[in-house]
């Protein structure tokens, strides 16, 4: 880690007492908390313990209830987004919020409104340009690409930028909610790298992230929270993963990372459920998946995982000349705005809408055994809510994502496609999911499960690996390796 420059004693933000509350649901506390200029403060804690609540108070887009907030040595009252932003507050928000409709260099003037007067377009292109080559050097987005049809980690990739970017005042406080959940290993080292120059340079980044390996080799000082609390503060250096997940509390005692190894790395005797290819597939090289199987997706993002995922769900009764499938597909997207949630239903109706069929009887819902659903998914996945019939946009972002699961294993699916599933999903909930998927694997239903981190390759008894639209390699769960994944990924040639 590189060393940044001694904190100053004013805090660029301070908070103190801050409470915030939605209804009957308390998110914060009471909380306090400070940073300088010159430090990156990884902020960690389970899916519901406050962590965005908190930073859309500092991002002003959320006013808090009690406390009070100190920014630039000035007490502040409503604090909103024009004053956050005055004080150099930039802030990349968990659940992103580009205009899909309009292209990377529009969404950048709409993010800069400096940028104006005939001709703007240019020196907006130019601008994006240059800091996403930046940070991610080797990319291949272009000003004018049309945002809705860029991956969901190049979307990511350029809202990051747009808050690095510089127009008149520079930013001085960047929060990075979950910045990397969708960006693949390498993309995410290109980032986490700009935030430790960025520090370096006396800017101050916010980190939150339930990939507890950036938090701990990115930040100068990490704070836990829990149930709207602070409950731990110190210097990264005094954490481990071990002393980080025991001060989050509430991970599962059972299922390790790799609960899913013990599924039975041997072919199963039955025929293929899934026989699939990719339609830019050259060669023999196929991907099939049998009853019992959890087959991972690997390599670098954007790469032909999710449109095979796509492909593979629309074949499900139905003739397609890439893929036969033999059984109905449940679908786990790791887009959840986009390709997740019903917005304008309440938790429990995002749950159950997969099971419908299974719910009626003589063409009426049987609202009893609704409900035995809604409670099981709340009880089973920990969703954090008083009631399943309040909206899904009022859960956060991982529990969000816990009901997309509930939805999908409560069906009668026989193969789950999972699409990056985990993205803001805390480590104990990871762990919990690791154990249910082992569970449902061994009772027979099938998985096929793209995943940007390798550590969740390691659930997986089979993985191929993708490379411009291509599997380019096949690789039993014996021979799985970090290096031959990455190896496959990059290189022109990869083995068999």
């Amino acid at each position: 880690m590189t060393a940044s420059p001694a904190r100053s004693p004013t805090p660029l933000v301070a908070l103190s007492g801050v409470t915030k509350s939605f209804g009957a649901v308390r998110a914060l506390g009471g909380v306090d908390l400070a940073i300088g200029p010159g430090e990156c403060l990884g902020l960690v804690g389970h899916n519901g313990a406050g962590k965005s609540t908190l930073m859309q108070i500092l991002a002003g887009t959320l006013h808090h209830d009690e406390g009070t907030l100190v920014a630039g040595g000035a007490p502040t009252g409503a604090f909103s987004v024009g004053a956050a932003h005055d004080a150099g507050i930039r802030c990349v928000f968990q659940e992103l919020s580009l205009c899909p409709n309009l292209s990377v260099a529009e969404n950048t003037r709409l993010r800069h409104p400096g940028l104006k007067g005939f001709g703007w377009r240019q020196p907006a292109g130019a601008l994006i340009e240059a800091t996403l080559s930046e940070i991610f050097p080797g990319h291949t987005i272009r000003p004018d690409d049309l945002v809705a049809d860029l991956e969901l980690g190049e979307r990511q990739m350029v809202e990051i930028a747009m808050n690095f970017t510089a127009t008149g005042d520079r930013p001085r406080l960047v929060i990075l909610d979950e910045p990397t959940s969708s960006l693949d290993h390498s993309v995410a080292a290109q980032l986490l790298a700009h935030v430790r120059r960025f520090v370096a340079a006396g800017g101050s980044v916010i980190l939150i992230s339930h990939i507890l390996g950036d938090i701990l080799g990115t930040s100068d000082r990490i704070v836990v929270m829990r149930d709207g609390r602070v409950v731990a503060e110190r210097p990264a250096a005094q954490f481990d993963r071990a002393a980080l997940v025991a001060a989050m509390g509430h991970v599962a005692e059972t299922a390790p990372e790799t609960a899913a190894a013990a599924v039975a790395e041997a072919r199963p005797a039955d025929r293929p459920i899934v026989e699939a290819r990719p339609p830019r597939q050259r060669g023999a090289r196929s991907l099939t998946l049998y009853p019992g199987q959890i087959v991972g997706l690997a390599g670098l993002a954007g790469h032909g995982q999710t449109a095979l995922l796509r492909l593979i769900q629309n074949a499900a009764g139905s003739t397609s000349r890439f893929a036969k499938v033999e059984g109905s597909v449940a679908f786990v997207a790791g887009d959840r705005q986009a390709d997740g949630v019903f917005p304008l239903w309440s938790i429990g109706q995002n749950v159950t809408i997969r099971s419908l069929a299974a719910l009626s009887r003589f063409g009426l819902i049987d609202g009893r055994r609704e409900r035995a659903v809604e409670e099981a998914a709340r009880e089973t996945f920990q969703i954090r809510t008083p009631d399943m019939d309040d909206n899904i946009l009022t859960l956060s972002g991982g529990n969000q994502q816990k009901a997309l699961f509930a939805r999908a294993l409560a069906s009668d699916a026989a193969i789950i496609a999972m699409d990056d599933p985990m993205r803001g999903v805390d480590v104990g909930t990871k762990r919990e999911v690791y154990a249910r998927i082992a569970e449902e694997a061994e009772k027979g239903r099938a998985f096929l499960w793209y995943t940007t981190e390798f550590d969740e390759l390691l659930n997986c008894s089979h993985v191929y690996v993708f490379r411009s639209g291509e599997i380019v390699a096949d690789l039993p769960r014996g021979e799985l390796t970090e290096e031959k994944v990455l190896q496959s990924s990059f290189e022109e040639t990869a083995d068999a």
